[in-house]
């Protein structure tokens, strides 16, 4: 069963997969943010090809530290919406605050240069986050 993780931001999409049996997550690409959410999600389709497709997708839910939803994830919740009409597996969203925090500490500790940081932090943060969702499935 892979699941296929995604940190959905302005600039950049980042997107991590499951191993097989949905125990690990692995951080996989980065892609550019297109103008359109058909075009990020014509970007994710090539991805998933590559894995000979999922079972289901997880996407960060970038909630206040309150717990409140913003801006930011009004833009996620709509990328959501245009992704149930494209793919008939279950979507759902996850608490991503402080993935992105994370993922830059765990960079900078492995001494990631801050100018190549800025191109993998976000398939970094999609791993934390599908990383955390596993974690959630697996004490169920």
């Amino acid at each position: 069963m892979r699941i296929l993780g995604i940190d959905y931001g302005d600039q950049r999409i980042g997107i991590a997969m499951s191993d097989p049996l949905g125990f690990t997550a692995q951080a996989v690409a980065v892609v550019g943010k297109g103008p359109t959410f058909e075009e990020d999600i014509k970007e994710l389709k090539k991805i998933i090809k590559k894995f000979e497709g999922i079972d289901e997708i997880v996407v960060g839910l970038p909630k206040t530290m309150s717990g409140e939803v913003k801006e930011q994830a009004e833009k996620v919740l709509a990328f959501v919406e245009a992704l149930k009409k494209s793919f008939k597996i279950p979507i759902l969203t996850w608490d991503e605050r402080l993935t992105t925090v994370l993922a830059e500490r765990a960079l900078r500790e492995a001494g990631v240069p801050a100018k190549k940081r800025r191109g993998i932090v976000d398939k970094t943060a999609a791993g934390y986050i599908l990383q955390s969702y596993l974690d959630n499935q697996s004490k169920r």
